[in-house]
Order: C-alpha cells, then structure tokens, then sequence
C-alpha cells in the first residue's frame, strides 16, 4: 500500500497500450523491418524482371600520333612523322529481350512473392515486439504487486517488534521475541530492496523495448485481468490462417515453385531484337582516304537455344523440385508444431485459470487465519514465531495470486501470438 501510493502521486502511469504505442512507433528491430519491406516493394518492377529494353548511349573517340611508312601498290613509298590519326563513333542502341521462355514473368511474380514475404517479416516482428511488451508490462505489474505486498508485510513487522519490546519493557516478553521480530523485520526490508531492484531491472527492460530513455520513471496499472474465453479450436483456425511462421513457410514455397518455372524457361529459345542509331567520323594524315564519315540506322535480331549443357538443365529441375518437395514438407511440419504448441499452451493456461481461483481462496483464508492469529498475539495466547508463520503465509499466498495471474497472463499472451492474435 505505502509503495502504491507514493508511486502513484510521484510518476505517470504508463497504460499497456501506451506502451505498445511507444514500442510501434520506435523499436528498432520494427524500423529494420519495415525498411527491408520498402526494398522489397522497390523491386517489384517489370525493368527488374527483364521486361523492359536496355537503352544505351555510347561515345568513342580514339586518338594516336604515328611516324607512319607506306609501300603503295605502285611501288612508291610515303613516310610521315607525328601523323594524327582520329576516329570518333557515337550513337544510341536499344536492346531488348521479347521472348526467354517466360522466366521474366516468372521472375515478375517472384518479386511480388518477396514483397509478401517482407510484408509477414514485418507483421512477424511487430507480433513479436507487441508480444515482449505485453510480456513485460504485466511482469511490471506483479513486480508492482508484489513490491505492495512487501511494504504491508513491514508494516506488520514493524507493529510486531513494537509491540514485543512495548511487552519485554512491561516485563511480560523476552529479549528474544525481540531480536526475533528485529531479525524477521530486517529479513522483510532485505526482500524489499531485492524486489525494487528487480523492478527497476524490468523497468529499464521495457524501455529498452519502447526504444527510448532507459532511465524514464513512469509506474503500470495495479491489476492483471486475464480473458478466460480462449478456446483451443478457434485459436488452431486462427492460426492455420495467420500464424506468422506458417505463412512465411507458404511463401517460400510460391518462391521455390516460380523458381522452377525459371529454371524450366531455360529450354525454350532467346528472342533479341536490337537497334540503334550511329555516327563515325574518321580522320588520317596518311592514306589513300584522309577522311570520311558515316551515319545511319541499324538493327536485327538473335536467337539462341541451348541444345546441350551437360545435363545441368536435367538437374537443375530435378533440384528445383526437391526444395519444392521439401517446402511442402516444412508447411506440413510447421502445421503439426503449431497445433502442438498451441496444445500444449492452452492446457498450461487452464491449468493457470484453475490457480488463480485456488491462490484467491488461500488468500481470504490466510487473511483470515491472519486477522485470529492477530488477536491472539495481542492477547498473548500464541507465541511470536506462530504469529510470524500466520504473517508469511498471508504474504504469499498473496505473492502466490500475483504469480498465478502473471503465469496465466503469459500463456494467454503466447496463444495469442501463436494465433497471430494478439492486439496491436
């Protein structure tokens, strides 16, 4: 109680969705993410298929000085030092691919695969970090709790040693209830500074993950509400349609099979056209043409088939269709570990819906047990050491709670994850 309110007078209270706010907009690993998404929509491009033609310009002007000597037909000979000799051609040239057996459109849609790919990459880290948020936001809250329950037990502690010296002066106690209540008090401020050092840990944590200052205060909410609606078969269809590591596994498959289509365009024909526009200029000092010049248009096709390549083709298809059977494989395998995972996760959650309403009926009986033991010390009925173990199990049964709500939190948490479920 002490610690609660303090707390909350002295710091902001960070709302869970406040922090997964924060955590959207800076997490690093999220930006990483969304940027390799942009790449990905960049490439998607019919030029960086193949589709389009190439258009080239190019200018070559080669330049010489020759002591050059001539025997001409007719006998005679020419001899010139220092002769310039010059010949520039530039012009414009297209080329284009018009048929490759269809691999560019193959490629086109591989592209299109990719973005996709990137685009569950990034949901994949944003169902991640959301999840880490939740994860440690609700660990803050039973550390907060918990940290509450610390403060109300020293509290008691505090009255115990009081009133057990308050009896050792009046001569109705011994010395040794009193060391024993400063002992157990001592012990209790011990837990509590080991408990707000594992707090501010986790604090540091979560701000890690938000990506901004380590050392911002701020405090959570006081409880964890936990939906106990979850029903396995519904989080199973879920996640057979969203689950983040499966679709990633169906993507790459749609990769490997547009791959083979590639690989498989390759026993078909090249088709190139090409044109192009050319200027040449030519000029010698010696010779029977000492200049000349030309310009025109150009252009023409190639085709080309490979008949024989040693057989790569053959393996490369056969390759090509091992990954795509080892693709539908690993869908098939994913599958089964996503059921299993999700089995396993459900059934821990029951089993912690099922604690926590055991943990909240040892809390009213320990309370209970703690409001007679109570009376009782102050009327000197029970011992010291009978009033201390009524206090310790009223503390943790309550720590228990906190726990039980925390564990139950988690798994709902991880189903919703594994169900590619959980709120953004």
């Amino acid at each position: 109680m002490v610690f609660s309110l303090a707390k909350a007078n002295a710091q902001e209270v960070l709302t869970l969705e406040e922090a997964v706010k924060i955590a959207l907009e800076n997490n690093y690993e999220i930006k990483i993410a969304a940027n390799n998404l942009d790449i990905d929509k960049t490439n998607v491009a019919i030029g960086n298929a193949g589709m389009l033609p190439r258009v080239t310009a190019d200018v070559i002007d080669n330049n010489s000085i020759q002591n050059t000597e001539q025997t001409r037909l007719d006998g005679s000979n020419v001899s010139l030092d220092n002769a310039k000799n010059n010949n520039l051609n530039y012009g414009v040239a297209l080329d284009w691919t018009i048929f490759d057996g269809l691999k560019m459109f193959a490629k086109y849609d591989q592209l299109k695969e990719f973005q996709k790919l990137g685009d569950t990459e990034l949901k994949q880290t944003i169902i991640q970090k959301v999840s880490d948020v939740n994860s440690i936001y609700f660990d803050l809250v039973q550390q907060q709790q918990n940290l509450s329950h610390l403060d109300s037990t020293i509290v008691i502690s505090q009255k115990r040693l009081t009133f057990t010296e308050n009896r050792y002066t009046i001569g109705k106690g011994s010395k040794l209830d009193v060391l024993n209540a400063q002992v157990d008090l001592n012990t209790d401020l011990g837990n509590l500074i080991k408990q707000k050092q594992s707090y501010a840990n986790s604090k540091t944590l979560l701000n890690q993950v938000m990506a901004r200052e380590l050392n911002a205060d701020f405090i959570v909410t006081e409880a964890i509400t936990v939906d106990n609606s979850l029903m396995l078969q519904e989080l199973i269809d879920l996640a057979q349609k969203q689950n983040p590591e499966l679709l990633l596994q169906i993507i790459n498959k749609n990769i490997t099979e547009l791959q083979l289509k590639q690989i498989k365009g390759e026993r078909y024909p090249v088709v190139r056209v090409n044109t192009g526009y050319n200027f040449n200029d030519s000029q010698s000092s010696l010779g029977f043409n000492t200049q000349s010049s030309a310009q025109g248009f150009n252009y023409g096709f190639t085709a080309s088939l490979n008949l024989f390549d040693g057989n790569a083709q053959n393996r490369n298809e056969k390759i090509a269709k091992m990954q795509i059977e080892n693709s539908t494989l690993m869908i098939n395998q994913q599958k089964v570990t996503l059921n299993s995972q999700l089995t396993i996760a459900f059934q821990t959650y029951l089993a912690n819906i099922d604690l926590i309403k055991l943990e909240d009926d040892n809390v009213d009986i320990a309370q209970k047990n703690m409001e007679i033991t109570a009376e009782k010390f102050k009327i000197g009925t029970i011992t010291s050491t009978e009033f201390r173990a009524a206090q310790l199990n009223f503390i943790n049964s309550k720590i228990r709670l906190s726990n039980a709500q925390f564990q139950a939190k988690l798994s709902e948490i991880g189903l919703k994850e594994l169900a590619g479920n959980i709120t953004f």
